[in-house]
Order: C-alpha cells, then sequence, then structure tokens
C-alpha cells in the first residue's frame, strides 16, 4: 500500500478516470440517448456537406521583433581602419546552411586564393564604379536640322548651348 503524497496521488488519478469514463457520452442509436429525448436535438449527418476553408496565407515573421527592455548602446564608435577588414563570425545556423565549417574554410581559402591571384595579375576589379561621360554635342549642321524640324512641327527651339 503507498501511503502520503504518492498514495494520494494515485488516488486522484483513479478518480479522474472515472469521472471522465463517466462523462463520456453513449454512441448514437444506444437506448440511453433515446430515452433523454436527444437524438432529436442532434442534426442528422451531413454526407454531402464537406466544409473546406478559405485560402490560407503564411505571413513572413518579422525580421527581429520589438524588445522595448533590450540594451541599446548609446555610444556608436567611428568607423576606423578595422571596421574594414573585420566582420562578424557566422552564427551556428549560418554555417549548418552553408554546408558546415569544412565546406566555410574551404570556400574561405578558395576565395583567398582568387583574391590574391587578382593582385598577382593586377586584374581590373570585377565591380567597378561608373565614369560619367559628357552629354553628346551636336554640330552646327545637326542643330540647324533641329531647328527646322521644330519649327515645321511647331515646338519652341531650344535655346543655344552656352
Amino acid at each position: 500500500m503507498v501511503r502520503g503524497w504518492q498514495g494520494a496521488l494515485v488516488v486522484a488519478g483513479m478518480m479522474l478516470a472515472m469521472t471522465a469514463q463517466a462523462q463520456q457520452t453513449p454512441p448514437p442509436g444506444s437506448g440511453a440517448m433515446q430515452q433523454e429525448g436527444v437524438t432529436d436535438a442532434l442534426p442528422p449527418p451531413a454526407e454531402d456537406k464537406v466544409t473546406t476553408l478559405e485560402e490560407v496565407r503564411a505571413l513572413k515573421p518579422e525580421d527581429e521583433p520589438l524588445d522595448l527592455y533590450r540594451f541599446k548602446n548609446p555610444v556608436t564608435p567611428a568607423p576606423n581602419r578595422f571596421s574594414k577588414s573585420w566582420s562578424e563570425p557566422p552564427t551556428p545556423e549560418q554555417v549548418s546552411l552553408s554546408g558546415g565549417y569544412l565546406f566555410m574554410g574551404i570556400n574561405y581559402g578558395l576565395m583567398a586564393a582568387a583574391k590574391g591571384l587578382h593582385k598577382l595579375t593586377n586584374g581590373r576589379d570585377q565591380i567597378q564604379s561608373a565614369i560619367a561621360r559628357p552629354p553628346p554635342q551636336l554640330t552646327p549642321e545637326q542643330q540647324r536640322r533641329a531647328a527646322r524640324f521644330c519649327v515645321q512641327d511647331g515646338c519652341a527651339p531650344a535655346a543655344d548651348p552656352p
């Protein structure tokens, strides 16, 4: 025989099981429900009615939830000579998504070799800044022709360039 709080738990569990068994409704068509007149209140089984949901769309979670109690550093350091070469280490999630530490190490080694080869060959960068060119200049003959067409079409001629 179990004594103490363990015995009380066993007794309470047995009582819950008995009440749950007593509260279960008998299957439809049994004599208990027909005697009470409950069958009239139940809707007939709907075999032809199929309930479908409307279109369900999953919403993308926010990038970072707003945390009002998160520490916000009041000091923002100015960029310095170390900022350009420093990058945060990858999180374990980023590592697993990119193939693991071994695969990432191989990729970093290949990138470093490509960067060194690029420096040795003195090649041009893959991404280059745009160089603006001057706007095209019309010859005096082209300017006269444009003015003639403008007079024929009824538009205002452009002012002569300085």
